[in-house]
């Protein structure tokens, strides 16, 4: 396999019950990704319970309180590869309470796999999922009809959930869906079609997942490029060598290209464009490269290059959803530190706009956030931050942030 072969990263959400932890099994086991020690040990896990056959939900229900309650907690990852494509596999909690864990999942996701029950239909958790997907910026989703073998493989039953969940995510503004009939017990529709789904037309699971494009996620137009680090290596060869080591986020750079640093806003052409292998005419994201530059200009860590294109904001104060992380509720009589890309600045909220009911979309008034609460809110931060909408850039548009007494994070954050 070549070291080039694309990354994917996808994450299972749904209703507990609805088999995620089963479907990922099942894709690990029918690609042939199990190592024989852990299909003999989920094996001997299963003939204890008394199974007929292997229940491979266990590949992914690591944590022994998971096992306990046949429900997953954590997020559970897993990684794989076939010859198209590699990927990585978030399986999601599907309780409420444990929202964060989905929020902070699904933030790098290119794609999500809600799991809907055919015998249940579009639930409560069903929405929630949708709604923090489409908050996260998720560019794909597929809705994966699940135990098809409970109704007796009905193409009525299919088509009547569907027709309702696309109706309640046009709600939402999402329009990149794909919707697959399967039964993640018997396997029909992940990697093999099966021989109970003849009247489905579309693509497998696994033919989807390998093949959906998704070279457009990432923002390809406006380049994005904060600084992590000034290289000065202290040796006699490279002794006049002063490279700006980060990865970019967003676009594509050149040699020769002209770059505006921000917030100061002076400008330069990159020189140099250097990595481990040796150095690059261009480079996109999102690679980690040094750039070095023709001029000598003040620049530190938390500074972004940029170039022609859509501008960002540089501001001190701006608004944002925020989904708050900690058992410790928000206090916006103290100070926080934010993260943002490189940055990191001292910032206080403003104020808390409303707070969203993630089961039913409604907006309420409150003067303080919990554990899972997601909220509108505005921010001020000590030194300016240059920023995207999250909607333009999921890189630029994020932070998170940290408390200064403990150094725990907090809260993770969408600009609006």
């Amino acid at each position: 396999m070549s070291n080039t072969t694309q990354l994917l990263r996808f994450i299972t959400a749904g209703s507990v019950d609805d088999g995620k932890s089963t479907l990922i099994g099942r894709l690990l086991h029918d690609s042939k990704s199990i190592f024989e020690d852990q299909l003999s040990a989920i094996s001997k896990t299963s003939a204890k319970r008394g199974m007929a056959a292997v229940d491979l939900s266990l590949l992914t229900d690591g944590l022994q309180a998971e096992r306990e309650q046949g429900i997953t907690i954590d997020v559970a990852y897993r990684y794989f590869a076939t010859p198209k494509r590699k990927f990585i596999i978030g399986d999601t909690p599907g309780h409420e309470q444990y929202t964060r864990n989905m929020v902070t999942a699904a933030s790098t996701a290119n794609l999500v796999v809600i799991l809907v029950d055919a015998r249940k239909g579009v639930l409560v958790q069903t929405r929630r999922h949708t709604y923090l997907a489409s908050l996260v910026g998720i560019p794909h989703i597929v809705l994966a009809v699940n135990k098809m073998d409970m109704v007796d493989y009905s193409e009525a039953r299919y088509s009547e959930i569907c027709a309702e969940y696309l109706k309640f995510a046009a709600q939402l503004g999402l329009t990149d869906i794909t919707c697959i009939p399967l039964s993640a017990l018997v396997g029909d529709m992940l990697v093999d079609r099966g021989d109970n789904l003849n009247w489905y037309q579309g693509t497998t699971l696994m033919n989807l997942l390998e093949n959906i494009v998704i070279d457009y996620d990432v923002n390809i137009t406006d380049f994005r490029y904060p600084v992590q680090w000034v290289c000065r290596p202290q040796t006699e060869e490279y002794h006049d060598f002063r490279g700006f080591m980060g990865r970019i986020e967003a676009g594509e750079i050149a040699v020769g290209d002209e770059i505006t640093v921000l917030p100061s806003g002076r400008t330069s052409k990159v020189k140099e464009i250097v990595t481990y292998d040796g150095k690059l005419q261009c480079a996109y994201a999102p690679q980690s490269v040094t750039l070095t530059l023709e001029d000598e200009i003040d620049i530190s860590r938390g500074d972004m290059f940029v170039n022609g294109g859509a501008k960002p904001r540089v501001a001190k104060e701006f608004e944002a959803m925020l989904c708050w992380l900690s058992e410790t509720p928000l206090d916006k009589n103290r100070k926080y530190l934010v993260k943002h890309t490189t940055r990191t600045a001292k910032c206080l909220f403003s104020s808390i706009d409303y707070r969203v009911d993630v089961n039913t979309l409604e907006q309420h008034n409150t003067a303080t956030l919990n554990m899972n609460d997601i909220a509108r809110v505005a921010m001020k931060v000590q030194r300016p931050l240059v920023f995207d909408s999250y909607a333009t850039d999921r890189a630029t548009g994020s932070f998170i942030v940290i408390d200064e007494a403990t150094n725990n994070t907090v809260a993770a954050g969408m600009i609006a």
